[in-house]
Formats: structure tokens, sequence, C-alpha cells
């Protein structure tokens, strides 16, 4: 027994050991965030951050955010870390979204950058060493982001991975291994993964089409060909328009004016078409031809795709029309069960109050639009009322005046000998 419990305490001081988290942000302190964030001053006109929980939540403290808090802006500001390298093990780079302004257009991704980043600087055209997060522009673009840099180039993810558009919180994970494999989830669970080789174009391909090769003359990659004995029918050819037979001339046409009348056209109910034979199969149908591929002598292998030596800034370099995305819970270590773990004490604690509040908000607002509604709708009945009871009295004011003017005329009607 003991000597069970001794392997234990052994595998876990060597994984206590290996473990390690770089850095760490959850902005627990209030406006102490600003002694570790900087502003780049590349741009006069950047973007206010704010440190919020926002409208709805589900702890007021833990949900505190940096809030992007002017529209139509572009937004800089980075913190920095110990620096280190990432060669022989994963690196998990995770945070938490939230775009509660139901955003139209604009970022929600980090960027991690190499140490001797100037922050101060810090700008769209800054070197970076990955982009991670939500995109979102309008119907169209609705990803995730994963963008890394190799050898001085910026390498796009090939698959589409779609983000959350919804107004809640939620937790973006990129876990990069040493074998260089890779994996996305959304809120603790994988909606991507893959090969570093096989989903960027970071390398040459290793084939590439024989260059000498050539397909044969007399190879026939017809599936289908005419059936010789088939033959057009002698009634077939018909035209597509033909003169109106019901159409008459004119009465009023005037043919030194008008030119030689001729009635209208109208389409053939006879007309079939363009006569194509019918299709057989071809006997002599060898199947689609097959380029083929030799080695790409351009091509050589790395294994060190996946590492970056000098990783040592955090950044939110974006521009958000809408402004009101909050970001929060940053996380960069070489753990991926604890950035797991940690996914579920932050976001995973908070995300299921927070969307009651949410709820709760929508309901309130939806209830108090209807009590406008039925108000707005009581209010018209009672003009419309009004209006009734005016047309109304207005009748009868001039059904009374005609009576009056009735009267009057008969009276003057009447022979003076009668008044």
């Amino acid at each position: 027994m003991f000597r069970v419990l001794g392997v234990i305490a052994v595998i876990l001081a060597v994984y206590c050991v290996h473990a390690k988290i770089y850095f760490r942000e959850e902005f627990l302190d209030g406006d102490e965030w600003r002694s570790r964030w900087v502003n780049s001053k590349h741009k006069s006109d950047y973007g206010e951050w704010k440190l919020t929980a926002g409208d709805f939540y589900g702890d007021a403290e833990k949900d505190k955010g940096l809030q992007t808090s002017q529209d139509a802006r572009f937004y800089a500001v980075s913190a920095r870390f110990d620096s280190f390298s990432n060669e022989g093990k994963p690196l998990v780079i995770q945070f938490t979204v939230k775009h509660e302004q139901k955003i139209d257009c604009g970022g929600g991704y980090v960027k991690v950058f190499p140490a001797d980043l100037e922050q101060t600087e810090m700008h769209g055209e800054s070197s970076y060493y990955i982009m991670f997060g939500p995109d979102i522009c309008g119907y169209s673009t609705k990803k995730v982001h994963v963008i890394f840099n190799y050898k001085g180039k910026n390498h796009l993810i090939k698959k589409e991975i779609k983000c959350k558009d919804d107004e809640l919180t939620h937790l973006y994970t990129l876990i990069l291994n040493p074998d260089q494999t890779y994996e996305v989830k959304i809120d603790n669970e994988k909606v991507e993964s893959g090969s570093l080789e096989e989903d960027w174009d970071f390398l040459p391909p290793k084939k590439i089409k024989d260059p000498e090769a050539k397909k044969p003359e007399d190879w026939d990659d017809r599936a289908k060909i005419d059936d010789p004995s088939d033959t057009k029918p002698e009634d077939w050819d018909k035209p597509e328009n033909i003169p109106d037979p019901d159409a008459k001339k004119p009465e009023d046409w005037d043919e030194d004016m008008d030119g030689e009348w001729e009635p209208p056209m109208i389409p053939n109910p006879e007309y079939k078409g363009e006569w194509k034979p019918k299709q057989i199969d071809n006997p002599n149908y060898k199947g689609a031809w097959v380029h083929p591929e030799i080695e790409n002598p351009e091509y050589s292998p790395d294994s060190n795709i996946y590492k970056f030596d000098n990783i040592g800034v955090l950044g939110l370099d974006l521009w958000q029309v809408k402004s009101g995305t909050i970001f929060d819970n940053f996380l960069i270590t070489d753990d991926v069960k604890e950035a797991e773990e940690i996914g579920k004490e932050t976001w995973g604690v908070t995300k299921e109050p927070e969307k009651k509040m949410k709820q709760e908000q929508d309901d309130l607002k939806r209830k108090e639009e209807e009590e406008k509604n039925k108000e707005q709708d009581t209010e018209a009945a009672a003009d419309e009322d009004e209006e009734e009871e005016e047309e109304e009295e207005e009748e009868e004011t001039q059904e009374d005046t005609d009576e009056a003017l009735s009267e009057t005329d008969e009276e003057d009607a009447k022979p003076k000998d009668e008044l």
C-alpha cells in the first residue's frame, strides 16, 4: 500500500515540476490590471478599455474583464510575462470572449508575440507568433482564426472553424503539440484537430505531378459516346417560333405608312429543340487518366514547425465596429489538463448563472415591450373611437344644418299671402 502511495507521490511530483503556467490573468484586483497591461501609442485614437462584468454575468467580480468601450475603433493593449520556448512540450492558449453587444463586425482574438515586442509600438503589422480566436463580420464571416507565423510569413488554417456568435461568454482553447498536431476547443469541447503539415501550407507538397508524364494520345476517357446507329427522325426539324394563326391585321393598318403587316410570332408547340443522338457506354473507355506523381525535390520535412523560441507577450490587437466585447480568463500553459480544469473553475462556474441572468433580462424586456405595445394599441383604439365620435357629431351637425336650411327654403317658397 505504502509503495503504491509512494509511486503516486512521485508521479504527482514529476507532474507538478513539468506543468507550468506562464501567464494567467483574471482581473481580480480591480484597477491593478493597468500596471500589467500596456496600451500601444502607435496610433493616437485607439479605443479605450474598461474593466467590467458587463450588463449580465454569472459573478459580478469573477466575470470582470477588459471591455471595448468605443465604436468604430482600433484597440491595442498587451501584457508581458517571462519569456519561454515551447520546445518539446504542449503550448496551450486559452481565454474567454463575450460579445454582449451582439457584435456586427469585429475581432475577438488574441495574438502571442515574441518577447522582443515593443509594447507601446504594437500595431496591426507587428510580427507575431500566433493569432487565435473568433472573428465576426456580417453573415459571411463567423470563424475562428488559427494563424501561425513560420519563417517570417503568416499562414492561415485551411479549414473553416465556426465560432460562437451569440451574446454569452465562451471559452476558446488552442492546443499545439510537439508532435506537430493541434486541437481547437470551444467551451471545453473539441471542434477541430489535425496536423500542422496537412492543415496549413507551411511546406511545399510532398509529391507533385510528374512534369514528364503526359496522357497517351490514344487514351479514351469518354465514359459515354453518341450511338452511331441512332438517326434523326425526318419530322424532327420544326421552327422554334411560328406566326400566330389567330392574329389579324388591325383594321386601321396603313401599309403605306406602317409597311407590310406581319402576324406576331409565338412559340411553336411542335418544336423539339436541337436533336442529339442517344448516349451509349463507350466500349473503349479506359477511365479517368490520373497524372502520375513524383517526390517533390523542393520538399524538406521540418519537425519544428510547432516551436517558438521566445514567447513573451500576449496582446489584443483588433478592430470593432460596435464595441462591448469583454475578454477575460487569459491563460498560457504547457498543461492541457490544467487548462481544462481552470476553464471549469472560471467559465464553467459562471456560465449558467450568466445565462440565467441574461434570460431574465430578455424576459423582462419582452414583457415591457408587450406592455408598451398594448398601451399603444389601447391609445390607438381610443383615438379611433374619438375620431368616430367627432365624425358622428359632425354628421349630426350637418344634418341639423341641412334640416334648418330645408325649412328655410320651404318658408321662402310659400306664397306671400300664406305668410
